[in-house]
């Protein structure tokens, strides 16, 4: 493997970098391949390790390559169309959604969602998590937060945690008529608990979608579900046909 000197150029130069880069992966390299160490991609280009890492962290939020505990930076499959809506409304949990309840607890939630879901700051509520797997990859993770008004006739159910309570609790908001739903997608980054869930890095980009799903007008229940960035590309519709994916080049501009 020889020296390639970068050219001089106006564009900031991680970002050339990133774009040499990603030409030698197309050439050189094929999915699930290990890159060479930072020291000798470096070198090879002729960059400091900072400006090095910073075209990495680029084509990986791109979902070109992948940071793996113990393995190292391999170069990615391409990103799986995962839906997160259809053009019908519905609760979560009903049919087929792709998720599996993993467990229940009540507990107070962050300020932010108590505001949003109109509670009391120590009010109690129902926190259902659910996880998701594609290709027998984890891919997302989510918070589902329901207040106890919502779900009234849940202390007649004998499910006192787990997985069943957390099926539980699905069962009964679908007791509500839904009125509507409005989703909101972020970028944000993974915090610890949420990298260990997805088999990711802390600090890993992340797409979060929030929902609030409305009954008798009011927020009935507030989701917040992480997807990996790396592998991803959101679908909205029973038919993907609206995808959430921009071209890398207009997508930094």
């Amino acid at each position: 493997m020889g020296t390639t000197q970068l050219e001089t150029v106006p564009e900031p130069k991680y970002w050339h970098l990133r774009t040499v880069l990603s030409e030698a992966l197309e050439s050189e390299f094929s999915v699930g391949e290990i890159l060479p160490n930072e020291r000798d991609l470096a070198a090879r280009f002729g960059v400091a390790r900072a400006t090095l890492r910073q075209a990495l962290e680029q084509l990986e939020l791109e979902g070109r390559l992948q940071r793996r505990r113990g393995v190292g930076t391999t170069v990615a499959p391409p990103r799986v169309g995962v839906a997160v809506g259809t053009e019908q409304h519905a609760w979560p949990g009903a049919g087929e959604d792709g998720w599996q309840a993993t467990d229940s607890a009540l507990a107070v939630p962050p300020a932010t969602v108590a505001d949003a879901l109109v509670t009391g700051a120590e009010d109690p509520v129902h926190i259902v998590r659910r996880s998701r797997v594609t290709h027998g990859q984890p891919v997302a993770a989510e918070l589902l937060y329901v207040p106890q008004s919502s779900v009234p006739d849940l202390s007649a159910i004998d499910a006192p945690s787990g997985a069943a309570r957390a099926r539980a609790v699905l069962r009964e908001l679908q007791r509500l008529e839904l009125e509507g739903q409005e989703s909101a997608v972020e970028l944000g980054s993974a915090r610890a608990d949420e990298a260990r869930e997805l088999d990711r890095l802390t600090g890993a980009p992340v797409l979060v979608v929030t929902t609030r799903y409305l009954a008798h007008g009011r927020t009935a229940a507030l989701s917040v579900a992480t997807y990996r960035a790396d592998t991803c590309r959101l679908t909205f519709g029973d038919t993907g046909g609206v995808e959430i994916h921009q071209d890398p080049e207009r997508r930094a501009s």
